[in-house]
Order: structure tokens, then sequence, then C-alpha cells
């Protein structure tokens, strides 16, 4: 998965749990990382495969994306997504029963992956990395093992797929943060688009780095992203670390020409931004996906695994933050490039809250699994974390629409900014360090293995002034209304998505 160049050429897992690679069986004359999707889903085992995960969803009309070109203009057909309300039609507002039974969808995480392979090297064309088990390039599904535990990134096609329960909407505010839910979080066609681009950057860039390897990471691969979520990349050229503000941005400069002269025909408007940690940004002509890559950030790879646990480990949690994210975006709070929130702060406040209530709904999985998150642990073992952690078992049974109102609650009357920092790996809010990095922030929000903050954006009186005012203002407005309408315009959030 996560490739270590000392241990490359020794595969991570044996070899009984290889899986059938239908690419053997493609045509060879074509390079692995543009083989059309047509191609891919025209062979009868990815057929079969498909006919396993596609659930109750027939009645859904599909969405047909238009199709896209890489590099030789031929283009890469797409498969069909399906529409907003995965499962059921749309019920219009007022024929909503808010005593919804449960909603069961096969295959629960719909943004399947390649789990961030790296491009074939020559000598072994249909293997994500050296040494690694034979995977196929797009198409991976985040699927449940029969133990119940958090879902692994399989390599495999399709694995049989199992039912999961969504929560339960027993009120029209629980029901209507589930339907956007399902409306917004990202779909296999999304992540498959960034993938495409991912594998054609890393084939590009092995050539200036050859030993340097590209990962997805981030929402597209922690189980909270959503169909309009930017696409980010870490390429990792070492182990070491590096100098972020001299060996990275040389790195990131001599990428942004590449990019310039090699590749502008499907890379537009790369630009170096010259920040803490340094990235370029770009957008992908073909896909339309705008993407930030950074050099060496591997802290991104570690906590993308976290955060993914915590989706998964408990149900509520992922349509809870898809809601939260949508919200803030909507009030002008989700911007760090603009003095305000960024979205992986968004992501720990929401985990820290549901920590610190009364009855937990999350742990604080770094204190109770250390060994499965040790910020040492070689990165190609990353990616296992997840399989080992069984869901969390809450004995709190508070609805979505409550939990939304609670959190609004929490951070605009109970928290106390001047004086604590947020702690998803203490499962609480702890006094601030007296460290220069806390000194003079508004607010502190821990990230979980380098401890530094990830709220550091926010650093003028003003810009915290008008965060706190949309948490009151937006908590008073549900607590006397109960319509998640009130506060974020439901329709137009869809549309965007």
């Amino acid at each position: 998965m996560f490739p270590n160049s000392s241990n490359l050429g020794r595969p991570p897992f044996p070899p009984e749990h290889q899986q059938y690679n239908f690419f053997s069986n493609l045509p060879v004359n074509i390079p692995p990382v543009l083989l059309y999707h047509q191609q891919i889903i025209d062979h009868p085992h990815f057929q079969s495969s498909t006919a396993l995960v596609s659930g109750n969803i027939s009645t859904v009309p599909p969405v047909s994306p238009p199709p896209f070109t890489y590099r030789n203009g031929s283009p890469v057909h797409t498969s069909a997504t399906p529409a907003s309300f995965r499962g059921r039609k749309r019920l219009k507002e007022q024929s909503v029963h808010y005593e919804v039974k449960r909603q069961r969808f096969h295959s629960p995480h719909r943004e399947s992956t390649s789990a961030s392979q790296a491009v074939p090297l020559p000598e072994d064309h249909r293997r994500s990395f050296p040494g690694s088990i034979p995977s196929p390039l797009l198409h991976a599904h985040y699927i449940s093992d029969l133990t119940g535990c958090v879902p692994p990134l399989q390599e495999a096609l399709f694995p049989d797929p199992i039912e999961t329960v969504l929560p339960v909407a027993k009120d029209k505010l629980s029901q209507q943060v589930l339907e956007l839910f399902q409306a917004c979080q990202q779909q296999t066609y999304d992540l498959n688009k960034k993938e495409l681009c991912r594998t054609q950057l890393q084939r590009e860039i092995h050539q200036i780095f050859p030993n340097s390897r590209l990962y997805l990471v981030g929402s597209s691969l922690n189980g909270f992203g959503t169909r309009s979520s930017d696409g980010d990349l870490c390429l990792v050229v070492k182990e070491e670390p590096i100098n972020q503000k001299t060996e990275a941005r040389h790195i990131l400069s001599l990428l942004q020409k590449l990019f310039c002269r090699k590749l502008s025909s499907y890379i537009e408007r790369p630009q170096l931004i010259r920040a803490k940690v340094p990235i370029v940004k770009f957008r992908d002509k073909v896909s339309c996906v705008e993407f930030d890559l950074n050099v060496n950030n591997v802290v991104g790879i570690r906590n993308t695994f976290l955060l993914r646990t915590y989706a998964y480990i408990e149900s509520r949690v992922r349509p809870l933050v898809l809601v939260v994210k949508k919200w803030a975006s909507f009030r002008g709070i989700n911007d760090a490039s603009r003095g305000t929130l960024s979205s992986y702060s968004l992501v720990l406040m929401v985990l820290h809250y549901l920590q610190t209530l009364p009855e937990p709904i999350l742990p604080s999985l770094q204190k109770n699994y250390p060994e499965s998150f040790d910020p040492t642990m070689q990165l190609h073992l990353v990616h296992q974390a997840p399989c080992t952690i069984p869901p969390y078992l809450s004995k709190n049974e508070s609805t979505l629409g409550d939990l939304l109102l609670g959190f609004l609650k929490y951070y605009a009357t109970e928290f106390d900014w001047s004086g604590q920092m947020i702690s998803v790996r203490e499962a609480k809010a702890i006094p601030r360090p007296d460290g220069i990095e806390w000194r003079n922030k508004f607010i502190c929000v821990e990230e979980p293995f380098d401890r530094t903050n990830t709220a550091r954006a926010v650093h003028e009186k003003q810009k915290f002034d008008i965060i706190l005012d949309e948490f009151r203002k937006s908590w008073q407005r549900l607590r006397d209304r109960r319509d998640l309408s009130c506060i974020l315009p439901l329709r137009a959030t869809i549309q965007k998505r």
C-alpha cells in the first residue's frame, strides 16, 4: 500500500491473499495508466462483480458525466453514478415520514479507491508498487470484513459486499441531515477522476524523481469526501523529513516548471504557494478537479487513515461531518487561505465534540489502540490500522439532528476558546501549551500526530468573531425551527455538491 524504500520488492502480504488480476487479460500494448474505463467495465469479471454491488439502486436515474480524455485525445468513458438519494426515490419534504425505516445499502462506502497506488514500474507492469500484490488500477471498494471491523482498503476488484445500516432518522431534522449526506457524499466516479490524474502524474514525476511515490490523501480517502472535494496529493521523495522552507519549495518549483512546460495539455494554473507546508495548486483540465500537492508531508498520510477509522467505527460520524462542512462552507468560515477554518480542523472539531459528550459516541483511538496509530510506524504499514479496529458501541442514542444542534451549541456557548485546546488524541479539551505556536491564537486544534495547531490560519480577531457569531446564530435558529434549511439552503447545496 505505502511503499518503504528499505522494503521495496518485499510483498507486504502473504501470497495467498493475492487476488485475481483481470488486467493481465487486457490488451498489453496500452499503458496501464491509460486503459480506457470502458475496456475495464466491459471485462466479464468486472461486470459480474459490478452486479454484486449494484444493490437496489436500479430505480434511481443515472448521472451521465461527460467523457474526458488524457493526452492522446481519446475519451475515457466513465461509469454512471447513481443520483443523489441512493437506494430510493427522493421524497418531497412534505411527504417525508419522520419514523423512517433503516436505510440499507449494499457496498456502503461509495468512494472506491485504488489505495493510491504508484504507477507500475517497467520491471513489474501490473503491480501497484514494486513487490506488492497485484492490484487493479482504478477499482477497489471499501467493504467491511466479516468481523465487523472498519473497512480495509481492499486491493481486490470487488470483494463480496455486506450490508451496512445508516443511522435511523426519527425526525425531520435528522432526515434532512441523512438525505444531504446521501446526495453529497463522494462517489466512485469522483474518486476515479482523481486517481486517473494521480497515476498519470506519478508516471511523469517518476522521470525526475525515480524513487518517489505520489499518494492521494485527505478527504478523498478518509471517508469524509464530498462530490465537490478537491484532491490532495503527497509526493514522498524519501523517508527522512525534509526542510519545508528550502528543499520542499525547490522540489515543488521543479514540479511547477514540469507542469507548465510538459504537462500543459491537461494541467493548468500551477501555482506555488509558499505556506508553512508549501504546495503547488493546479487544476486538471480533464476531470476539472482542483489539486493541492505537497512534498513529504507524511503526517497527512497518517491522519488520513486515523480519520478513516473514526469515520467508520460509528454510523453517525460521516453524515454529521459532511453536513458541518457544507454548513461552514456556505457560511464562509471554511477557508484557511482567508483566515478561517480548514476542513481538517472542522473534522477534528466534530470528532472532539463526539468524544466529549456525557455518554461519548467516539473514543480516543490513539489511546485505545496505540500500536495501530504509532506516529513512528513505517508508511507501508499505516493502511493496515483501520482493518484491526472494531466498531465502537456507544450507549448514546442521540439522533443526527440532536447531534448537529449539540455541536453548534457546544462551540457557541460551552467551549473555552481562550484557555483550552481541542485534542482528539486525548479525547478532551486540554489546557493550551505555552509554546510560541499557541500564543495569540484564537482557535487551537491539535493535530493528532505532530501536535501542531491545525487552526493556526485563524490569527485575526475579526475572523474569529465571525466564526463564533456563525456558530451562535446557527445554533439559535436551528434550536428554534428544527429545520436544516434555516441555516443551509438544501436544494442549492445538493445541486452544487
